[in-house]
């Protein structure tokens, strides 16, 4: 069984792959902190922004694990994470006994296992350990874990610098499982939120006093959620995302392939993606989630 001391942050390193908008959070997050940061990105802007920051930039992914023992990864997703972990140069090629491989991406339980199998191999722990929470709640994020919970206790440290808690939901796979649920609830609460904002004009109720009046109030039915989408289609603001559309599909996508594999498909989730792909062929891919409302306020001219 392998053991691990504590993490010195004085002497080791850190290693974070992906420093896009979540991963340039928690690179700031781990540096504010005291940590040392071996950063790498195969975008050469981002690698770049990273090194501006204070992180040492890696060439390649197999130079950061031989320079680390605690890794972190931030990418958009199963593909991406097989590129980094087993392509030319990738993470395996260094990995050993030594190693933590932190996964926040948001990616299937199944490509996670497989993954967790093969750099076992290697004596190296894989944790899936995707985030809870938006950029701007960076430092109040949950972090749901799949894996050996001896090596989420190692990481701990450095996970809660920019997290709340991260907690052991599980076996590898499962903080994957939860994170997909969680986005199939985005999905519907993100539709129906825009839906019943684009029904308020024709029921006589302007859309400006609902949204103020419900989000100002202690219904159930209020959500952070609803209070972000809703806020957006009062202020017409969907060119500057909290989260688009096109990721949405994406996570929601691999959520209702989960369902379907487990033998329990999606009904409500399922039907709100179809609307969540006409948003796409729209062009609203790129757009805030509450861009769906655009889709249904069409919806209700043409009916008319």
């Amino acid at each position: 069984m392998t053991s691990w001391t504590a993490f010195d942050k004085d002497s080791e390193k850190v290693g974070l792959v992906g420093c896009g908008r979540m991963g340039r959070c928690m690179l700031e997050s781990m540096l504010n902190a005291g940590y040392k940061v071996v950063a790498f990105d195969k975008f050469p802007d981002a690698a770049n922004a990273a090194e501006a920051l204070g992180a040492e930039k890696a060439q390649t992914p197999k130079e950061l694990a031989s320079k680390t023992s605690v890794i972190l990864l931030s990418l958009p997703g199963p593909a991406q994470l097989e590129d980094v972990i087993f392509g030319e140069d990738g993470l395996n090629e260094a990995l050993s006994t030594k190693h933590i491989v932190v996964d926040t991406s948001t990616v299937d339980p199944q490509t996670t296992r497989s993954i967790a199998a093969r750099i076992g191999e290697n004596g190296a722990e894989y944790l899936d350990c995707p985030i809870l929470g938006r950029p701007s709640a960076t430092g109040k994020w949950m972090l749901p874990t799949g894996g050996n919970a001896d090596a989420l206790e190692r990481a701990k440290p450095i996970l809660l610098t920019f997290a709340a808690n991260a907690v052991s939901v599980g076996d590898s796979g499962a903080g994957n499982a939860l994170k997909l649920l969680n986005q199939m609830m985005f999905s519907c609460i993100n539709a129906v939120s825009a839906e019943v904002m684009a029904i308020c004009d024709h029921v006589g109720i302007d859309k400006d006093v609902f949204y103020s009046t419900v989000a100002g109030s202690s219904a159930a039915t209020v959500s952070g959620l609803f209070r972000e989408v809703g806020k957006s289609i009062v202020e017409d603001k969907f060119e500057a995302p909290a989260f688009t559309v096109d990721l949405l599909i994406k996570d929601a996508k691999l959520a209702l392939q989960m369902a379907k594999d487990s033998g329990a498909p999606s009904v409500i989730a399922g039907t709100v993606q179809l609307y969540n792909e006409i948003a796409h062929g729209q062009g609203l891919g790129g757009q805030d989630t509450s861009a769906l409302y655009k889709v249904f306020s069409q919806h209700y001219v043409d009916l008319g």
